[in-house]
């Protein structure tokens, strides 16, 4: 389908041998969140296949190696404690893991209308922080974190705002997604 935003690579949040303990069918179910667009899903592994938490696994369009189907996308909801315990490291994992992708988010960011900004949608970040970045961008680059950290004073973790700030919107009920697809509750499409 085009313009169809899909995830090619995940990470295993949790993974349960026989499944969640309320369903009646006893298959191995994994919880993962996409790379690129956090999306929240679950997955059958092949069988015999045994999956870590903070594996990545392939679940793109092609071949897979470990996983066998996409059963549905979910909400934070649907999450499993576990998985809901392993989501804040493995997003801040990931956000380190694309230093450039992210920092680009603070190169780049523009206005969302004329009284607000798209950074300010990051805790945090207020008039005075948003000045500070604009201010610095305008002079140079941002060329990593720690650049950013040292030419915005007081600025807090820039890793750790955008985490919070993805957290926040798979929580859903955002008026803004700048990071996420919003959730919507309906099985079979992710």
């Amino acid at each position: 389908m085009e313009g169809r935003r899909r995830e090619e690579y995940a990470i295993v949040l949790d993974f349960m041998y026989t499944g969640k303990s309320f369903s009646t069918r006893s298959e191995p179910i994994a919880q993962v969140v996409g790379e690129e667009w956090f999306t929240l899903l679950e997955a059958t592994p092949k069988p015999s296949i045994s999956l870590s938490t903070g594996e990545r696994v392939y679940i793109g369009e092609g071949e897979r190696d470990k996983i066998a189907v996409i059963k549905y996308r979910v909400s934070y909801d649907d999450l499993t404690e576990t998985a809901k315990g392993n989501l804040q490291g493995t997003l801040l994992q990931v956000v380190q893991n694309n230093e450039k992708r992210f920092v680009d988010v603070f190169n780049n960011a523009g206005p969302l209308n004329i009284r607000e900004h798209s950074l300010e949608l990051l805790p945090g970040i207020g008039k005075k922080h948003l000045q500070a970045i604009l201010s610095a961008r305008n002079q140079k680059k941002f060329e990593n974190f720690e650049d950013l950290s040292n030419r915005v004073p007081l600025l807090q973790d820039p890793k750790r705002l955008i985490m919070e700030r993805i957290m926040r919107e798979l929580r859903g009920g955002e008026r803004f997604y700048i990071f996420t697809k919003p959730y919507v509750r309906e099985r079979g499409h992710f």
